[in-house]
């Protein structure tokens, strides 16, 4: 397993991270032998969010760690608020929320502080100077060690940055072979046609300049929540090239993928949502193979893109 040293914290945690959003389901101790199985091969991250499950995903993991005390200290635990499901699903980044949020998060847990917080997606309405009253209390009270966001672009990063003064340490960004918008405007700039639209304006390369970790996300789907593309039949040239590497590194098609998307040159991070240990043995592997520069590139042809 790699790792990297997040945020003011320094701390050293694993390149892929254990997304737990799938848990609501799970009994505490299926959570605990999963955590451990992550343990056991070096991924010492993982992610959750307040409205996963309806909180329940957290308060999961909450009765894990009452069962198990000693698991908190080798864990990394992020979470992120901001999103609200009452009658419709909507956005709230004012300072009340934050602090009501982030107290719920800590009681269904049961700790006293996070690893890691994330604005959960955009909220248009956003008063920095909110958000940043938020994390300076929340830093002082020792609630949370470091601040991110989600899905994000580079000028609402920018426009955080003007009142909020801990670092923006990390950003939660939608990547995988076959849905890589922000490669595809890169590869056509000043050309026609829609490849070349740029719609999240450079937010890979602002995070490579300013040390952000990209944390991906969905590194196994194609477009939005549309499905997995390994083994799929709709890409068969991708999945052709994917076990053809698979054999050459004697890893699955699924790791393949995950390692094209650990390529990337920024400080980057797979989140993976599997809640089978045996998936989570294979995916780890991920962190230790890098891809030639042929093998990225032929990963990224064969997804049905072209190179100009």
């Amino acid at each position: 397993m790699k790792y990297l040293e997040f945020g003011e914290s320094k701390r050293e945690i694993s390149q892929i991270i254990i997304g737990l959003m799938r848990i609501a389901q799970m009994t505490p101790k299926e959570v605990e032998e999963l955590i451990e199985t992550a343990l056991s091969v070096g991924i010492n991250a993982f992610d959750l969010a307040d409205i996963y499950g309806g909180g329940k995903c957290e308060e999961i993991l909450g009765q894990v760690l009452k069962n198990r005390p000693d698991l908190r200290a080798k864990m990394w635990i992020q979470s992120k608020v901001g999103i609200r499901i009452e009658e419709f699903t909507y956005f709230d980044f004012s300072k009340d929320h934050i602090l009501e949020a982030t107290d719920g998060i800590l009681q269904r847990l049961g700790v006293d502080h996070l690893d890691s917080l994330l604005l959960h997606r955009p909220d248009a309405l956003m008063e920095p100077s909110e958000i940043a009253e938020a994390f300076d209390l929340l830093k002082s009270q020792g609630k949370v060690l470091d601040f991110g966001v989600s899905n994000q672009n580079p000028m609402m990063m920018e426009l955080l940055k003007t009142e909020v003064k801990q670092p923006l340490v990390a950003n939660q960004l939608q990547l995988s072979a076959a849905f890589s918008p922000a490669f595809e405007a890169g590869f056509h700039v000043n050309m026609e046609g829609a490849a070349a639209n740029m719609r999240d304006g450079s937010i890979f390369e602002y995070c490579r300049l300013n040390d952000v970790v990209i944390q991906a996300w969905s590194v196994l789907q194609h477009s939005y929540f549309e499905g997995v593309f390994v083994g799929s039949d709709k890409y068969p040239k991708l999945n052709t090239v994917l076990n053809r590497l698979a054999d050459k590194y004697q890893i699955s098609a699924s790791t393949v993928a995950i390692a094209w998307v650990l390529r990337y040159p920024a400080h980057m991070q797979a989140v993976i949502g599997t809640t089978k240990a045996s998936r989570i043995i294979e995916s780890a592997k991920a962190a230790d193979i890098e891809l030639t520069r042929k093998e990225w590139y032929e990963i990224y042809w064969a997804s049905g893109k072209d190179l100009p």
